[in-house]
């Protein structure tokens, strides 16, 4: 008995999709002899696989078969994401197959100005001479129609949506679907289906960059995109007092653990100023994302003031990076955004 007996026998454990045996694909390694019992790896995406335990009887029987075996052990380990993408391939979402980056804006919590962020972030790239997409992601509480002031029906040509385009960007949001105020009620399967949509079913056509503003904390939506779109780059948005910093920390641990490259931190009303020259007032306290940038290693690419026209802007569809772009607040957002595409060509 040797291990080239044990490979061939393994032949006839075959993948029902791939249509190849496990042992060809990789999927079985690290096969260890010793005297009559062989040990062996069988490497799923998840242990929960509804296929593990039809491999390892078919993988126990086919070793079992051979002459001198009178024990087989199976040990299941997990693919690696690449090994996983390799070997199965998403199909290509049509309407992004000509979108070179993906950022996600994304927070742990609520409330933390993520949407102002995404908004003028993406605008500040435009003004860079980049090609922009938002997407707007929160499919229960859609506030960028209201935010850029859209109110114009959306148009199909070929079963494929045509995104509204203002200030520049391609845009594109559930909130255009529905009237205002109506509500959203959306379970798991269908936020999933939903985000797919939005990505596939709409010509954005050829973009540098897709900014997608994604609701808070870390469910259907957020997963979704994971999925969708593995190496999409995270901006993680908070504000300095701990509550923020802890929701956020949670929502890292999801893109960590799902591989998505997260490009930095954005800390928002960081401070108050009551006028050009006074000294600022921390009014949620202070170096939050100083202090999370040290935690994670992560870069803080920039603190924004509570600021006036911030929230005027968002109001009335008029945003900061339009309105008052050389303002100090929209050199901030320059900042941020000459930072992001840095950081975009250092992971290419």
């Amino acid at each position: 008995m040797d291990e080239q007996k044990i490979r061939e026998a393994l032949q006839v454990v075959v993948h029902p999709k791939l249509r190849k045996s496990l042992i060809d694909i990789g999927m079985i390694r690290n096969i260890v002899i010793d005297d009559d019992s062989v040990t062996l790896s069988l490497a799923l995406r998840s242990e929960r696989s509804p296929l593990r335990k039809v491999f390892i009887r078919e993988i126990e029987k086919a070793v079992g078969d051979v002459p001198g075996v009178s024990s087989v052990q199976v040990e299941v380990i997990a693919l690696s994401r690449e090994e996983f993408d390799q070997l199965f391939p998403r199909a290509p979402l049509k309407g992004i197959e000509k979108v070179k980056n993906f950022l996600a804006v994304a927070s742990g919590k609520g409330g933390v100005g993520k949407t102002t962020v995404a908004i003028n972030v993406a605008l500040a790239l435009v003004k860079q001479g980049f090609k922009v997409g938002l997407l707007d992601a929160d499919v229960y509480g859609p506030s960028i129609p209201v935010m850029l002031g859209i109110s114009a029906v959306l148009e199909q040509k070929d079963n494929m949506i045509i995104p509204q385009e203002k200030y520049g960007l391609r845009i594109m949001s559930l909130g255009m679907t529905a009237g205002r105020g109506e509500a959203f009620i959306w379970r798991g399967p269908l936020v999933s289906k939903m985000i797919n949509q939005l990505l596939g079913k709409v010509t954005w056509g050829e973009l540098d960059y897709l900014v997608i503003d994604l609701p808070p904390g870390t469910g259907d939506p957020s997963i979704a995109i994971a999925n969708a779109l593995p190496r999409c780059l995270v901006l993680m948005v908070t504000t300095p007092q701990e509550v923020a910093l802890a929701d956020v920390r949670r929502a890292l641990g999801l893109f960590q653990k799902t591989g998505q490259p997260i490009v930095g931190l954005v800390e928002n009303m960081s401070y108050f100023l009551s006028s050009p020259s006074a000294e600022p007032i921390e009014i949620f306290g202070r170096g939050g994302g100083e202090q999370l940038s040290k935690e994670t290693g992560l870069p803080l690419l920039g603190s924004l003031p509570i600021d006036l026209e911030l929230r005027q802007g968002g109001d009335s569809g008029v945003p900061l990076l339009v309105s008052s772009a050389d303002s100090s607040t929209g050199h901030i957002f320059h900042t941020i955004a000459h930072k992001i595409a840095e950081q975009t060509r250092r992971l290419e």
